[in-house]
């Protein structure tokens, strides 16, 4: 089964993920929290900060921190500072002070956690876990919920049941938040736990009735499930609403086409195209139901404005050569199949259709050499020993040609009658009479 096949009977989780993580996934940008009772230097500083003054900031921060090293929350500001200053390193050692100075306050342990994600690093659970057990300044279930899904997200592939717990918990703490339960349908869905996963998009869609992401999910969640039908009026449904979202056209247009409903599909992949023209996927999902269509030329088409993104793309050079080859373009085809077999000189598949396409060109000598490669590469077939032997007999290599013309005649048994008859009354004709 080809990629773009195997794309459209079985819609590829990541194609939820893109379209659902950067809007949802909670901020993991640090926070900054104000704080009462500031030395005069921290009150100038959060005025600096107010303003994006980081400069200033930096600067007064640092003499309060001279004058008390111990200050925890100059530490946090200077954290924070630094964090929009992108000076990574900087800020996770800000914050480390100051959850050394004071490791009881909820925002300094969450900050420091969320930095230590950011730079893949392994402590960041420790100061997670200790954020999820301590109360916010503010907004106390909102903040402890934040803890929770940012560890969640850190542990999704370490520790998924505790993903899972962490998600679980987060929906506790705020019952009218949609993300605790995309953000567990997701990992359920990755999981193949598809049940699981359907109750979490369906509870999402309860909090959330126009979520594009939890109906994304949940006709991923059909469609591997074996339930595509399933999943069709939801993504119609959505996609009228949103008729400007690329995304949901395409999946619509993947669950046409697993449905074999291939002329509905490619209008919907190519609404997605022209609200998103640059998207690759969708592209050679569109140049393969044109081709499964026989809208050839348009097939064609596509995949030529593919592979001006993509010249180095052997597969791109292959199909396209597949596709001049069913519109009989045989010197076209020859050379895509060839720049193909440059790229990539193990391409067995591109061997076997240079073969066919310099026979139709009379070029039998490259026809007899991409055939001996592609066996090579590949199991050799029935079909490749009778172009062997009609390639030798055209170069009047007699006693090759008898050689495949038998070795085709004792694979085929009566699977290619034609081709049969025709070696048969071959062999008539080349090999020596026997008196």
């Amino acid at each position: 089964m080809t990629r773009a096949a195997s794309a459209l009977l079985l819609l590829i989780a990541t194609c939820a993920l893109s379209q659902t993580h950067p809007a949802t996934r909670p901020r993991k940008e640090p926070i900054r929290v104000p704080l009462e009772d500031q030395p005069t230097e921290l009150a100038q500083a959060e005025e600096a900060i107010q303003k994006n003054d980081f400069t200033t900031a930096e600067s007064l921060l640092k003499k309060a921190i001279q004058r008390d090293p111990k200050n925890y929350q100059a530490w946090f500001d200077l954290g924070f500072v630094y964090n929009r200053l992108r000076r990574t390193e900087e800020s996770i050692h800000a914050y480390r002070q100051s959850v050394a100075a004071k490791p009881d306050v909820f925002e300094s342990n969450l900050n420091l956690g969320l930095m230590l994600a950011r730079s893949n690093s392994p402590e960041a659970e420790q100061f997670l876990r200790a954020a999820a057990k301590l109360k916010p300044t503010d907004h106390v279930e909102e903040g402890q919920a934040r803890a929770w899904l940012s560890l969640g997200h850190l542990l999704e592939n370490t520790k998924p049941d505790d993903a899972l717990d962490a998600y679980q918990k987060a929906a506790a703490l705020t019952p009218k938040d949609p993300e605790p339960h995309l953000s567990a349908g997701l990992l359920r869905e990755r999981r193949k736990d598809f049940p699981g996963a359907e109750v979490e998009y369906k509870q999402v869609l309860v909090l959330d009735p126009h979520s594009s992401e939890a109906v994304i999910g949940l006709t991923n969640t059909y469609m591997k499930s074996g339930r595509v039908a399933e999943a069709e009026p939801l993504l119609r449904q959505l996609a009228t609403d949103r008729p400007d979202d690329a995304g949901l056209h395409l999946q619509l247009g993947r669950v046409l086409a697993a449905q074999g409903k291939k002329d509905e599909a490619i209008p919907e992949i190519q609404a997605a195209l022209k609200l998103s023209p640059n998207d690759s996927e969708a592209q050679r999902d569109l140049a393969e139901l044109q081709t499964q269509s026989a809208n050839l030329p348009d097939a064609e088409q596509t995949y030529r404005d593919l592979l001006k993104t993509s010249p180095n793309d052997a597969e791109l050079h292959y199909s396209l050569g597949e596709i001049l080859l069913k519109q009989r373009h045989f010197p076209e085809a020859q050379q895509e199949f060839q720049e193909a077999i440059r790229l990539k000189p193990d391409f067995g598949a591109a061997y076997g259709s240079l073969a066919i396409a310099a026979d139709e060109n009379k070029n039998y000598p490259l026809a007899i050499k991409a055939l001996e490669v592609r066996d090579k590469l590949l199991p050799p077939t029935t079909v490749g020993l009778f172009l062997r032997a009609t390639a030798y007999d055209h170069l009047h290599d007699r006693k090759q040609a008898s050689v495949y013309y038998h070795l085709f005649l004792d694979a085929a048994k009566g699977q290619y009658p034609d081709q049969e008859w025709q070696a048969r009354h071959r062999l008539i004709a080349i090999e020596p009479k026997k008196h």
